[in-house]
């Protein structure tokens, strides 16, 4: 039993879900935010092992409504010890098929979540972390990052960008005994996937793994348990690829 305070970003379903099931499981207390899904969120509150969850509730395309979240969410839980950047848009426009007012908008609806947005979460949080004398964030990147998304340019973009700050603040956090880190999943059987994982082109996803198939969210779930843990403080910016060998980066 740990008794730590964690928010996971973008929790009430998915890969967040099950990485919020995850910290309930080992004796955490758990922020669920979502953005627009009251319901399945307060399903998952109801859901969860132990004591002391809470929802809360913010557009990460906002700052302001970032600031009032992480804050509200410290407050409820006794500080802030552990984050998950798991919250994401992904949507297709590719270059050659959209128009530039579609284009524009894909950019800056991915980017301003999966990047400013978990940015503007990270620097809302530290400030608690510091606070309570430390931490961990771990940042839910992806096998995009590396591989590049051609019909979805904007959230390859972004998770490499991700990337690229969660390693920043591993040099700049150490010394505040925070410790930063990422997982990078490949397919995962969620909601968001479920269109890409059926028929002819999910058989076709499932064959780049030579294990056949795609991620199960717990999973990912228990990488990101990890990285959180006290014994990983030396992963401090790792970007753990979790892919079952569809994508190996040198």
């Amino acid at each position: 039993m740990t008794n730590r305070s964690v928010l996971v970003t973008g929790s009430s379903r998915g890969i967040g879900r099950a990485v919020a099931e995850a910290f309930a499981s080992a004796g955490d207390r758990v922020a669920i935010h979502h953005r627009a899904s009251p319901k399945l969120a307060a399903d998952l509150l109801a859901s969860l092992p132990g004591t002391g969850h809470t929802v809360v509730q913010a557009d990460l395309a906002d700052p302001g409504a970032v600031r009032s979240m992480v804050d509200t969410a410290a407050e409820r839980l006794g500080g802030l010890d552990v984050l998950v950047n798991n919250a994401a848009n992904y949507s297709a426009h590719p270059i050659t098929e959209v128009s530039y007012e579609q284009w524009q908008a894909a950019w800056q609806s991915t980017v301003g979540v999966n990047l400013i947005g978990s940015a503007n979460v990270t620097w809302c949080a530290v400030r608690h972390m510091i606070a309570g004398g430390g931490g961990r964030i771990v940042n839910v990147s992806s096998r995009g990052a590396f591989r590049g998304e051609p019909n979805q340019p904007a959230y390859g973009a972004s998770k490499a960008g991700l990337n690229a700050f969660g390693q920043s603040l591993a040099k700049a956090l150490a010394p505040h005994n925070i410790s930063v880190a990422a997982v990078a999943p490949g397919f995962v059987e969620t909601d968001m996937a479920a269109g890409h994982l059926q028929g002819a082109g999910g058989e076709a996803i499932r064959a780049q793994s030579p294990f056949g198939r795609v991620a199960r969210p717990d999973e990912i779930a228990s990488a990101v348990l990890f990285l959180a843990s006290p014994q990983a403080e030396w992963a401090s910016g790792a970007i753990l690829d979790l892919n079952g060998a569809s994508y190996l980066r040198t």
